[in-house]
């Protein structure tokens, strides 16, 4: 039988890494091999220690709290109000990314249209965030099983294609700071650590090692991704990547790789809604069920709407929301650590001036 830590570490990495993956060989052919190295390596400390402050923050509150809960408790109700708005519009934006790519990579594999396999991929992750938890964190670990061999086997498979001179992709200022959000958004899985440590129970003195492990993999993961996929295509990569995979490596193979997209997203979708139905029902005091309708249907509303360029989406959530969520995070630790306050501060001037710049690059 699985032990609670190892099913906890698989919802976390089946949590973080999710549709923000497949951006990133894209975002590295336009900002340069190096600037990503770079983002990822630095965004990456820098995300871990955010979420080791999240695991602190969790084991010295009560339960049932999630960031909202968190900054009521700490800094009041002025905090707690920026807390809602960041955390729930930081999780269905990302959602909504999950729900515009997964329903692009399930439409190549049924051959159907985009909305009708978006509807599709949306009716399965209802039924599956209505049944909680202890199912999430079953098909979280047997997904990230597959996700692994799903990657291996794409790997061995193209081989014959692989020319390490792609890497080669020179700097270009024009998209020096480009990297940003989209980074962020591949790292970001704070909402999800108070559900790792309702997970973990009487295991709770583990949450720090659970998030320290699942950071490793999460950055493996991504070093090797981005590398696999510009050796490959170079610098013909699309947004979403996995169709450049296709069309260089044959329908095979392909297929593969669009199966391995459908369930990277699938389960990060699937976690992403639960924490909000959580938010909503614990922090804002909502039914259950009211929590589930708003939880599935705001992402889905929005898609309809027309809101579905991917890019914009992730960088948008990454840069913005979820830098807000990362302040408060900051504020809240200085409140329970008042001898590490000087940690602080740095972080804070990081995440706002990240946050002015995608404010301006989406007005643009």
């Amino acid at each position: 039988m699985i032990n609670k830590k190892i099913y906890s570490i698989s919802i976390l990495v089946g949590s973080i890494i999710g549709a923000g993956i497949f951006a990133l060989p894209y975002i590295a052919t336009k900002s340069g091999t190096i600037v990503m190295a770079f983002y990822l390596l630095i965004l990456s400390l820098f995300a871990l220690i955010i979420h080791l402050m999240v695991a602190e923050i969790a084991l010295k509150s009560p339960d049932h709290k999630r960031l909202p809960g968190f900054a009521k408790l700490y800094l009041g109700n002025v905090g707690e109000k920026i807390a809602l708005f960041s955390n729930i519009f930081g999780i269905i934006g990302a959602t909504l990314a999950y729900l515009i790519l997964g329903g692009e990579f399930l439409s190549i594999v049924l051959g159907l249209d985009i909305l009708s396999s978006t509807l599709i991929y949306f009716f399965f992750g209802v039924i599956t965030i209505i049944f909680g938890i202890k199912i999430i964190s079953k098909i979280e670990f047997y997904g990230v099983i597959l996700f692994f061999v799903s990657l291996l086997l794409i790997f061995f498979k193209s081989i014959v294609f692989i020319d390490l001179s792609n890497l080669n992709i020179l700097t270009n200022p024009e998209f020096l700071f480009l990297p940003y959000g989209p980074v962020l958004f591949s790292l970001w899985g704070i909402s999800i650590v108070p559900e790792v440590e309702e997970l973990l129970g009487k295991e709770k003195q583990n949450l720090k090692k659970v998030v320290t492990s699942s950071f490793l993999i999460c950055f493996i993961i991504y070093s090797f991704f981005i590398i696999l996929v510009l050796s490959i295509c170079g610098t013909n990569v699309g947004e979403a990547s996995l169709d450049s995979l296709r069309l260089v490596l044959g329908d095979k193979i392909g297929f593969l790789a669009i199966i391995f997209g459908i369930l990277t997203t699938f389960t990060s979708f699937i976690t992403m809604g639960l924490t909000l139905q959580k938010i909503l029902w614990f922090d804002l005091g909502l039914k259950k069920n009211t929590s589930t309708v708003i939880t599935c249907a705001t992402p889905l509303i929005l898609f309809l709407l027309g809101v579905n360029n991917f890019i914009h989406v992730i960088s948008l959530v990454g840069g913005l929301l979820f830098g807000i969520d990362g302040i408060l995070i900051l504020l809240i630790y200085a409140k329970i650590k008042k001898e590490k306050q000087f940690l602080v501060y740095p972080f804070i001037i990081l995440f706002l001036l990240g946050g002015i710049y995608e404010i301006i690059t989406f007005l643009k």
